[in-house]
């Protein structure tokens, strides 16, 4: 399950908004938005992208967002 208020934290700080973020990941707006609400999962190569754009590089961070229980 996706910490969403720390993933969204991590969007805002980048200055990136969700119709631009979920275009460079090849999803739609809509897409992108039920990932982050948990109503979808995000795949392994989707979560890859983000932890580089958002700059994510430590794995437990990684962990603590994508991962969350």
């Amino acid at each position: 399950m996706t910490d969403t208020e720390a993933l969204k934290e991590k969007i805002d700080k980048k200055g990136y908004k969700l119709k631009g973020l979920a275009s460079i990941l090849g999803l739609s707006y809509y897409g992108l938005k039920l990932k982050i609400e948990n109503e979808s999962q995000f795949k392994s190569e989707e979560i890859k992208k983000l932890c580089k754009l958002l700059g994510i590089e430590n794995l437990k961070e990684k962990e603590s967002i994508f991962f969350k229980d």
